[in-house]
């Protein structure tokens, strides 16, 4: 089975794209399984299942960190994927704390983003697109030419290597080679680990500490002076 994972901001487009991947997939005999990993809401799962009736389940990370939460339970999530007898698990994550990579060795790394966001988005999103082995870029149809070419510079700025793949997630334009790089790629092992290091340390903010303020907490600090520390048990 092979394992593809979908981060990207909210509303760039993650589930058109797999839509529209899940059909070219099927149109060619394979059989995905589909995972959405989100905070507190979401029927993306349930949108799919009425539309391509294949497996398909969700997972609300609630108060964990969606990243810390995706790591957590992926390979249960795996285990269910071949379980089912499919041979392409997908799964689209909220990827929101852009400090993790949302992506593992073995698999396909995939963020979307949209051209409309803004010229220097590609430079704030950290692993989610700098680990990434493809970005698609959704929405091209509403910026100038000049905004585009701006727009993948940008991406290649941060993650020369990633594959930039412009799309239109509506009708599923240009996402044909996503497909054939999908199917491409090697299938997962028994064992895979968490693709770049993730963030040092843990601290009480993580843990559900409210307090306010350096004093408060203990772990990995940033002072207001842009510094780093490391303030002991209290």
């Amino acid at each position: 089975m092979k394992l593809v994972i979908c981060a990207g901001p909210a509303t760039t487009g993650k589930t058109s794209v797999l839509r529209h991947v899940i059909k070219k997939l099927l149109e060619r005999g394979h059989r995905p399984a589909f995972l959405k990993l989100d905070i507190q809401f979401a029927e993306e799962d349930e949108l799919i299942t009425r539309e391509f009736a294949i497996p398909t389940r969700k997972v609300y990370s609630g108060e964990l960190c969606p990243d810390h939460c995706l790591v957590i339970v992926l390979k249960d999530s795996m285990v269910w994927g071949q379980k089912t007898g499919s041979d392409v698990l997908l799964v689209e994550t909220a990827g929101l704390c852009l400090r993790c990579s949302p992506y593992v060795e073995d698999g396909l790394g995939v963020i979307v983003l949209e051209a409309t966001s803004g010229m220097n988005l590609p430079l704030k999103v950290g692993p989610m697109l700098t680990l990434a082995d493809v970005a698609v870029v959704t929405k091209v149809d509403r910026v100038s030419q000049a905004e585009r070419e701006v727009f993948r510079a940008r991406i290649q700025d941060v993650a020369p290597a990633v594959r930039i793949r412009e799309a239109n997630a509506l009708y599923g334009i240009g996402l044909g080679p996503l497909v054939d790089t999908i199917l491409a790629t090697p299938d997962i092992g028994d064992t895979t680990l968490l693709r770049g290091s993730p963030p040092a340390g843990s601290c009480t903010i993580c843990t559900g500490a409210r307090e306010i303020g350096q004093t408060s907490h203990f772990g990995r600090a940033k002072t207001f002076d842009n510094g780093l520390t490391y303030e002991g048990a209290r």
